[in-house]
Order: structure tokens, then C-alpha cells, then sequence
């Protein structure tokens, strides 16, 4: 997992943002994907692949987060 501790935070940041919301108008990918999971209609290969590719940051930037708090609660300590 230390490959996840060398991505720079900016870029990170602004992976997971604008994947998370691109495309912006209609509406973001991400919010369709996971309307569509909650209704059981997520079946189609390419809208599983798109949900995975609009989550995923979303995910390393979770982790990475996490890794940096644990890291700070260990120096406190």
C-alpha cells in the first residue's frame, strides 16, 4: 500500500473530484451508478465498469486519508 502514499495529495484530490462529478450536466455519473445500484438496475458490463471507474478515487483517496491519520496518531504517540 505505500504506492498509495507516493500519489500526491493535490493530484488525488482532484481525481476523485472530477470523477466523482464529471459529466457534470445532466448529471454526474456517479449519482446515475449508484441510483442504479440501489434500484437493481446496475446489470449492463459497461455500467458496471463505469461505476467502478467513477468510485475507485474516490476509494484510494479514502485509504489515503486514513493511512495519514494513522500515521499522525502514531507520532502523537
Amino acid at each position: 500500500m505505500r504506492w498509495i502514499d507516493r500519489i500526491p495529495m493535490l493530484w488525488l484530490v482532484g481525481i476523485a473530484v472530477y470523477l466523482a462529478g464529471a459529466p457534470f450536466v445532466p448529471e454526474p455519473h456517479l449519482v446515475e451508478k449508484w441510483r442504479m445500484l440501489l434500484q437493481g438496475s446496475l446489470s449492463k458490463p459497461i455500467d458496471i465498469f463505469d461505476f467502478f471507474l467513477h468510485t475507485v478515487p474516490m476509494v484510494v483517496l479514502a485509504i489515503r486519508l486514513w493511512r495519514d491519520a494513522q500515521r499522525r496518531r502514531q507520532g502523537k504517540n
